[in-house]
Protein backbone atom coordinates (compact mmCIF):
# COMPACT_ATOMS: atom_id res chain seq x y z
CA UNK A 1 0.00 0.00 0.00
CA UNK A 2 1.35 3.38 -1.29
CA UNK A 3 -0.40 6.77 0.08
CA UNK A 4 2.26 9.01 -1.29
CA UNK A 5 1.36 12.67 -1.80
CA UNK A 6 3.24 16.04 -2.74
CA UNK A 7 5.63 17.76 -0.76
CA UNK A 8 4.10 18.72 2.60
CA UNK A 9 4.13 22.82 1.99
CA UNK A 10 2.02 22.71 -1.14
CA UNK A 11 -0.19 21.54 0.78
CA UNK A 12 -0.53 24.38 3.67
CA UNK A 13 -1.51 27.72 3.26
CA UNK A 14 1.27 30.82 3.32
CA UNK A 15 2.86 31.02 6.27
CA UNK A 16 2.25 27.91 7.76
CA UNK A 17 3.76 24.32 7.47
CA UNK A 18 1.63 20.77 7.54
CA UNK A 19 2.63 18.25 10.34
CA UNK A 20 4.37 15.37 7.73
CA UNK A 21 6.64 19.08 6.23
CA UNK A 22 7.73 19.26 9.82
CA UNK A 23 9.16 15.52 10.01
CA UNK A 24 10.65 16.00 6.45
CA UNK A 25 12.33 19.75 8.00
CA UNK A 26 13.82 18.00 10.74
CA UNK A 27 15.43 15.51 8.81
CA UNK A 28 16.82 17.37 6.50
CA UNK A 29 17.98 19.68 9.08
CA UNK A 30 19.71 16.54 10.77
CA UNK A 31 21.33 15.34 7.68
CA UNK A 32 22.96 18.69 6.99
CA UNK A 33 23.88 19.48 10.27
CA UNK A 34 25.57 15.68 11.17
CA UNK A 35 27.64 13.11 8.91
CA UNK A 36 26.64 10.43 10.98
CA UNK A 37 22.74 11.03 10.89
CA UNK A 38 21.46 8.40 7.72
CA UNK A 39 17.99 7.46 6.93
CA UNK A 40 17.31 3.90 5.74
CA UNK A 41 13.61 2.08 5.07
CA UNK A 42 11.71 0.72 2.32
CA UNK A 43 10.92 3.09 -0.66
CA UNK A 44 12.18 5.93 1.20
CA UNK A 45 14.89 7.15 -1.76
CA UNK A 46 13.54 7.91 -5.43
CA UNK A 47 10.08 7.46 -4.11
CA UNK A 48 10.33 9.45 -1.29
CA UNK A 49 8.55 6.65 1.22
CA UNK A 50 4.99 5.76 1.45
CA UNK A 51 3.99 8.75 2.83
CA UNK A 52 6.31 11.22 0.82
CA UNK A 53 8.07 12.50 3.93
CA UNK A 54 11.56 11.53 2.18
CA UNK A 55 10.64 13.43 -0.81
CA UNK A 56 13.79 15.19 -1.67
CA UNK A 57 16.12 13.85 0.40
CA UNK A 58 17.06 11.21 -1.64
CA UNK A 59 18.07 13.64 -4.87
CA UNK A 60 20.01 16.16 -1.97
CA UNK A 61 22.45 13.80 -0.45
CA UNK A 62 22.31 10.40 -2.16
CA UNK A 63 21.49 6.65 -1.91
CA UNK A 64 25.16 6.28 1.00
CA UNK A 65 22.38 8.31 2.81
CA UNK A 66 19.04 8.36 2.12
CA UNK A 67 19.27 4.05 1.59
CA UNK A 68 16.43 2.07 0.11
CA UNK A 69 16.30 -1.75 1.84
CA UNK A 70 14.12 -4.55 1.10
CA UNK A 71 10.84 -5.20 2.62
CA UNK A 72 12.50 -7.29 5.67
CA UNK A 73 11.99 -5.54 8.72
CA UNK A 74 14.14 -6.89 11.17
CA UNK A 75 16.51 -7.48 9.05
CA UNK A 76 16.92 -3.39 8.67
CA UNK A 77 16.14 -2.54 11.82
CA UNK A 78 18.72 -4.79 12.87
CA UNK A 79 21.11 -3.22 10.40
CA UNK A 80 20.30 0.33 11.64
CA UNK A 81 21.55 -1.18 15.41
CA UNK A 82 24.67 -2.40 14.17
CA UNK A 83 25.50 0.88 12.47
CA UNK A 84 24.37 3.09 15.62
CA UNK A 85 26.99 0.46 17.46
CA UNK A 86 29.59 1.47 15.47
CA UNK A 87 29.03 5.32 16.12
CA UNK A 88 26.47 6.25 13.28
CA UNK A 89 23.05 8.04 14.02
CA UNK A 90 20.58 5.84 11.72
CA UNK A 91 17.27 6.97 11.09
CA UNK A 92 14.96 4.06 10.19
CA UNK A 93 11.24 4.53 8.72
CA UNK A 94 8.84 1.99 8.87
CA UNK A 95 6.11 2.13 6.33
CA UNK A 96 3.54 1.71 8.22
CA UNK A 97 3.90 1.03 12.36
CA UNK A 98 1.73 -2.16 12.50
CA UNK A 99 4.73 -3.90 10.95
CA UNK A 100 6.59 -3.32 13.62
CA UNK A 101 5.85 -6.53 15.54
CA UNK A 102 8.32 -7.55 12.66
CA UNK A 103 11.08 -6.28 14.02
CA UNK A 104 10.05 -6.61 17.50
CA UNK A 105 12.99 -8.72 19.04
CA UNK A 106 15.66 -6.41 17.62
CA UNK A 107 13.97 -3.33 19.28
CA UNK A 108 13.12 -4.97 22.44
CA UNK A 109 16.05 -7.74 23.09
CA UNK A 110 18.77 -5.83 21.80
CA UNK A 111 18.09 -2.20 21.14
CA UNK A 112 16.36 -1.48 24.66
CA UNK A 113 19.18 -3.47 26.68
CA UNK A 114 22.17 -2.83 24.66
CA UNK A 115 22.94 0.33 26.72
CA UNK A 116 22.42 -0.94 30.11
CA UNK A 117 24.28 -4.39 29.31
CA UNK A 118 27.22 -2.70 27.73
CA UNK A 119 27.48 1.06 28.48
CA UNK A 120 27.09 1.83 24.37
CA UNK A 121 25.11 4.50 23.28
CA UNK A 122 22.45 3.18 20.76
CA UNK A 123 21.08 6.33 18.76
CA UNK A 124 18.53 5.32 16.87
CA UNK A 125 15.09 6.44 16.15
CA UNK A 126 12.22 4.38 14.54
CA UNK A 127 9.89 6.45 12.54
CA UNK A 128 6.62 4.49 12.16
CA UNK A 129 3.10 6.02 10.89
CA UNK A 130 0.38 4.70 12.69
CA UNK A 131 -3.26 5.19 13.53
CA UNK A 132 -6.84 5.28 11.99
CA UNK A 133 -9.15 7.63 9.60
CA UNK A 134 -7.66 6.88 6.81
CA UNK A 135 -9.57 3.69 5.34
CA UNK A 136 -6.08 1.82 6.30
CA UNK A 137 -7.94 -1.33 7.75
CA UNK A 138 -6.27 -3.76 10.30
CA UNK A 139 -3.01 -3.90 9.01
CA UNK A 140 -2.50 -0.59 7.98
CA UNK A 141 -4.10 1.35 10.47
CA UNK A 142 -3.39 -0.01 14.64
CA UNK A 143 -2.13 1.56 17.00
CA UNK A 144 1.17 -0.63 18.19
CA UNK A 145 2.88 1.95 20.56
CA UNK A 146 1.53 0.07 23.73
CA UNK A 147 3.89 -2.70 22.79
CA UNK A 148 6.31 -0.79 23.69
CA UNK A 149 5.08 1.56 26.25
CA UNK A 150 6.34 0.15 29.55
CA UNK A 151 10.14 -1.28 28.40
CA UNK A 152 13.01 -0.03 30.26
CA UNK A 153 15.79 1.24 27.87
CA UNK A 154 13.21 2.71 25.07
CA UNK A 155 11.75 6.01 24.48
CA UNK A 156 8.27 6.36 23.03
CA UNK A 157 7.43 9.89 21.23
CA UNK A 158 3.93 10.25 19.75
CA UNK A 159 3.81 13.85 18.45
CA UNK A 160 0.82 15.95 18.25
CA UNK A 161 1.85 19.40 17.52
CA UNK A 162 3.35 20.82 14.12
CA UNK A 163 6.27 22.62 16.35
CA UNK A 164 6.46 19.07 18.23
CA UNK A 165 6.88 16.98 15.30
CA UNK A 166 10.28 19.06 14.25
CA UNK A 167 11.33 19.22 18.32
CA UNK A 168 10.75 16.06 19.00
CA UNK A 169 12.11 14.46 16.17
CA UNK A 170 15.53 16.85 16.58
CA UNK A 171 15.72 15.62 20.14
CA UNK A 172 15.11 11.96 19.08
CA UNK A 173 18.00 11.96 16.63
CA UNK A 174 20.26 13.68 19.35
CA UNK A 175 19.59 11.23 21.88
CA UNK A 176 21.70 8.63 22.97
CA UNK A 177 19.11 6.06 23.45
CA UNK A 178 16.23 3.97 21.26
CA UNK A 179 13.46 6.06 20.42
CA UNK A 180 10.42 5.28 18.65
CA UNK A 181 8.92 7.85 16.90
CA UNK A 182 5.36 7.37 16.13
CA UNK A 183 3.64 9.75 13.58
CA UNK A 184 -0.35 9.47 13.55
CA UNK A 185 -1.43 9.40 9.61
CA UNK A 186 -4.15 11.51 10.20
CA UNK A 187 -2.42 14.38 10.67
CA UNK A 188 0.18 14.31 8.15
CA UNK A 189 -1.61 16.94 6.09
CA UNK A 190 -4.63 17.78 8.37
CA UNK A 191 -2.70 19.49 11.01
CA UNK A 192 -0.75 22.97 10.44
CA UNK A 193 1.04 25.36 12.10
CA UNK A 194 4.49 27.63 12.58
CA UNK A 195 7.65 26.52 11.60
CA UNK A 196 9.26 26.70 14.87
CA UNK A 197 13.10 27.39 13.44
CA UNK A 198 15.79 24.99 13.13
CA UNK A 199 16.77 25.51 16.51
CA UNK A 200 14.00 24.37 18.22
CA UNK A 201 14.08 21.14 20.31
CA UNK A 202 11.44 20.03 22.53
CA UNK A 203 12.95 17.64 25.18
CA UNK A 204 11.92 14.09 25.34
CA UNK A 205 9.79 13.21 28.68
CA UNK A 206 8.12 16.13 28.99
CA UNK A 207 4.59 16.94 28.79
CA UNK A 208 2.95 20.13 28.34
CA UNK A 209 -0.52 22.12 28.84
CA UNK A 210 -2.19 22.48 25.63
CA UNK A 211 -4.95 23.92 27.11
CA UNK A 212 -5.35 25.36 30.34
CA UNK A 213 -8.56 24.29 32.75
CA UNK A 214 -9.76 24.24 36.15
CA UNK A 215 -12.53 21.21 35.90
CA UNK A 216 -10.95 18.49 34.48
CA UNK A 217 -7.97 16.86 32.97
CA UNK A 218 -7.85 14.97 29.60
CA UNK A 219 -4.54 13.38 29.82
CA UNK A 220 -4.09 12.65 25.73
CA UNK A 221 -1.51 12.70 23.09
CA UNK A 222 -0.92 12.64 19.25
CA UNK A 223 -4.48 12.91 17.31
CA UNK A 224 -5.98 13.06 20.42
CA UNK A 225 -4.47 16.21 21.78
CA UNK A 226 -6.61 18.17 18.61
CA UNK A 227 -9.25 15.61 19.34
CA UNK A 228 -9.73 16.96 22.97
CA UNK A 229 -9.82 20.37 21.83
CA UNK A 230 -12.33 20.12 20.08
CA UNK A 231 -14.74 17.88 22.29
CA UNK A 232 -13.89 20.54 25.14
CA UNK A 233 -14.85 23.50 23.61
CA UNK A 234 -16.53 25.94 25.71
CA UNK A 235 -16.07 23.18 28.80
CA UNK A 236 -13.57 24.55 31.89
CA UNK A 237 -10.91 21.60 30.90
CA UNK A 238 -7.28 21.07 30.68
CA UNK A 239 -5.92 19.31 28.07
CA UNK A 240 -2.16 17.71 28.99
CA UNK A 241 -0.48 16.52 26.10
CA UNK A 242 1.99 13.24 27.39
CA UNK A 243 3.93 13.93 24.08
CA UNK A 244 6.91 11.21 25.24
CA UNK A 245 4.59 8.35 25.94
CA UNK A 246 7.43 6.59 27.87
CA UNK A 247 8.69 7.27 30.11
CA UNK A 248 5.63 9.41 31.40
CA UNK A 249 5.92 12.09 32.91
CA UNK A 250 4.07 11.25 36.02
CA UNK A 251 4.71 15.29 37.90
CA UNK A 252 2.58 16.82 34.96
CA UNK A 253 -0.28 14.01 35.27
CA UNK A 254 -0.36 14.49 39.02
CA UNK A 255 -0.05 18.64 39.38
CA UNK A 256 -3.10 18.58 36.42
CA UNK A 257 -4.81 16.05 38.53
CA UNK A 258 -4.67 18.09 41.76
CA UNK A 259 -5.76 21.27 40.05
CA UNK A 260 -8.83 19.56 38.18
CA UNK A 261 -9.87 16.81 40.50
CA UNK A 262 -11.12 14.61 37.30
CA UNK A 263 -8.82 12.81 35.13
CA UNK A 264 -9.83 11.19 31.74
CA UNK A 265 -7.66 9.39 29.64
CA UNK A 266 -8.27 9.26 25.52
CA UNK A 267 -6.27 7.30 23.89
CA UNK A 268 -6.72 5.48 19.83
CA UNK A 269 -5.03 2.31 21.39
CA UNK A 270 -7.31 -0.13 23.19
CA UNK A 271 -8.26 0.45 26.46
CA UNK A 272 -6.75 -2.94 28.17
CA UNK A 273 -3.01 -1.56 26.77
CA UNK A 274 -0.74 1.22 26.54
CA UNK A 275 -0.62 4.91 27.97
CA UNK A 276 -4.39 4.21 29.44
CA UNK A 277 -3.42 1.65 32.67
CA UNK A 278 -0.20 3.58 33.48
CA UNK A 279 -1.85 6.86 33.78
CA UNK A 280 -5.09 5.54 35.51
CA UNK A 281 -2.95 3.34 38.01
CA UNK A 282 -0.73 6.68 38.59
CA UNK A 283 -3.66 8.48 39.33
CA UNK A 284 -5.40 6.08 41.89
CA UNK A 285 -2.31 5.62 43.29
CA UNK A 286 -0.98 8.74 44.08
CA UNK A 287 -3.69 11.34 43.64
CA UNK A 288 -6.75 9.06 44.82
CA UNK A 289 -7.38 12.12 47.58
CA UNK A 290 -7.58 14.73 44.66
CA UNK A 291 -10.01 13.08 43.00
CA UNK A 292 -13.68 14.24 43.27
CA UNK A 293 -14.60 11.66 40.37
CA UNK A 294 -13.91 8.22 39.30
CA UNK A 295 -11.34 8.60 36.31
CA UNK A 296 -12.44 8.13 32.68
CA UNK A 297 -11.26 6.58 29.94
CA UNK A 298 -12.07 6.93 26.19
CA UNK A 299 -10.77 4.19 23.75
CA UNK A 300 -11.65 2.01 21.18
CA UNK A 301 -13.07 -1.67 21.70
CA UNK A 302 -10.97 -4.43 22.16
CA UNK A 303 -11.01 -5.64 18.01
CA UNK A 304 -8.68 -5.07 15.10
CA UNK A 305 -9.72 -1.73 13.26
CA UNK A 306 -12.11 -2.31 10.83
CA UNK A 307 -12.29 -1.69 7.35
CA UNK A 308 -15.55 -0.52 6.09
CA UNK A 309 -15.86 3.57 7.10
CA UNK A 310 -18.50 3.49 8.52
CA UNK A 311 -17.30 0.79 11.11
CA UNK A 312 -14.15 2.65 11.31
CA UNK A 313 -15.69 5.75 12.39
CA UNK A 314 -17.57 3.92 15.22
CA UNK A 315 -14.71 2.41 16.51
CA UNK A 316 -12.67 5.83 17.00
CA UNK A 317 -13.16 8.22 19.47
CA UNK A 318 -15.07 11.02 18.26
CA UNK A 319 -15.51 14.43 19.43
CA UNK A 320 -19.39 13.87 20.54
CA UNK A 321 -17.75 10.83 22.02
CA UNK A 322 -15.45 12.65 24.34
CA UNK A 323 -17.77 15.36 24.95
CA UNK A 324 -19.65 12.82 26.13
CA UNK A 325 -17.80 11.21 28.63
CA UNK A 326 -16.04 14.62 29.54
CA UNK A 327 -19.82 16.25 30.46
CA UNK A 328 -20.89 12.90 32.13
CA UNK A 329 -17.65 13.28 34.58
CA UNK A 330 -18.27 16.64 35.31
CA UNK A 331 -21.81 15.91 36.46
CA UNK A 332 -20.45 13.42 38.87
Amino acid sequence: MHLSGEVAERDAPPGSMTFLGAITHALRDALREDERVFLLGEDIGHFGGAFGVTKGLWEEFGDARVVDTPIAEEGFVGAAFGAAWMGERPVVELQFADFVSCAFDQIVTVGAKTHWRSGIALPVVIRAPFGGSVRGGPFHASCPEPSFVGVPGLKVVCPGSVGDAYGLLRSAIEDDDPVLFFEHKALYRRLRGEFPGSGHRVPLGRARVVRAGAAATVVTYAAGVDLALRAADGLDVEVLDLRTVWPIDEEAVLRSVAKTSRVLVLQEAAGATGVAGHVLALVARAAFESLDAPPALVSPPATPVPFAPPLEDTYLPSPERVRRALEELLDY
